[in-house]
């Protein structure tokens, strides 16, 4: 049962000026940042912000390849979500609502709840919330029912994680929202599992098609979510890499990647494993997919026969 308005706002001012163990939690610093940093009040009726016309049309087009190849990934998760009263969500990367998935019958309660297009949702504006919060946090957050900041918001659960560009800055976050009174925080625990892996499917395909002329390596076999990728051009230099991959070999986690021959990169010992390995791993893979066929090895690996013939002998792989 939600805790009324009054009730939601006093303990959040308490949390808020409190010395306390709990006081000092994740979830109390958003708290915190919410009213004394963003100057926010926790008992805010007012309707949700919202950008229109040209200003969202901006917003959408600035995320160009992200938006088209978030897209069916959208489709995938709200097939497996939306038949339990929930709605699938992406925003930029300041919280604005660029593209959404919900059931006829539940499309007018989300957006009542105002998480139409064009709405903004960053944590500066409506404090403690999904979206808002996993961006300023740059990591994947669920915030369920009263740990939203605005008693307005308590209703629903929200369920989100980052998306990088291939620069290694966010760029997106992706939602799962649900205004269901019976979610309850195990169900949550399912679907942020799901949201994280599409999240870092797009995050995968969008570095993938910022780099179509180089070779893309992952670079961690033991990376579920294969997203420690380096791009490798023809000159065996490394000219890109996933935030995930900057971080594993220490590189700055955002912004211009500087060029490192991949065979100094291989000498390193604070990568999670060696390049070469990696290499190797990812030619035997194709080969195994291709049975042994090299041009159709080659065609998945996005190289020319006589290029992955050369790769095979310098990694002691015979035919």
């Amino acid at each position: 049962m939600n805790t009324s308005p009054s009730r939601h706002a006093d303990a959040v001012f308490a949390s808020v000026h409190s010395n306390t163990a709990a006081a000092r939690s994740r979830l109390a610093a958003s708290w915190h940042r919410s009213m004394l940093s963003h100057g926010l009040d926790p008992a805010l009726d007012a309707s949700q912000p919202h950008l229109t016309g040209q200003e969202l049309a901006q917003r959408q087009d600035a995320l160009g390849r992200v938006l088209a190849i978030a897209a069916p990934e959208l489709d995938c998760l709200f097939e497996l979500v939306g038949s339990s009263g929930c709605g699938v969500v992406l925003t930029d990367g300041e919280g604005v609502i660029v593209d959404h998935r919900f059931s006829d019958a539940d499309k007018s309660v989300f957006e009542g709840w105002g998480l139409g297009v064009g709405a903004v949702w960053s944590e500066a504006t409506v404090g403690t919330n999904g979206i808002g919060t996993c961006i300023t946090e740059e990591r994947a957050v669920t915030i369920h029912r009263d740990e939203h900041f605005l008693a307005r918001n308590t209703g629903m659960s929200c369920i989100d994680a980052p998306i990088f560009g291939a620069d290694g800055q966010l760029v997106a976050a992706l939602d799962v929202s649900s205004a269901r009174a019976d979610q309850t925080k195990a169900i949550n625990g399912l679907i942020a599992e799901m949201v994280a892996r599409v999240a870092r499917t797009v995050e995968v395909n969008n570095f993938r098609a910022s780099y179509p002329k180089a070779r893309i390596i992952i670079a961690d076999q033991d990376d579920t979510s294969n997203s420690t990728l380096l791009a490798v051009d023809q000159d065996d230099v490394v000219i890109g890499a996933t935030r995930r991959a900057r971080k594993a070999y220490g590189f700055a986690i955002q912004g211009a990647f500087t060029p490192i021959a991949a065979s100094d990169l291989f000498g390193r010992g604070d990568g999670p494993v060696g390049l070469e390995k990696a290499e190797r791993a990812a030619v035997v893979r194709a080969l195994v997919r291709a049975n042994n066929n090299v041009s159709d090895a080659a065609r998945d690996l996005n190289v020319s026969r006589a290029t992955l013939y050369r790769r095979m002998k310098r990694l002691g792989l015979s035919e």
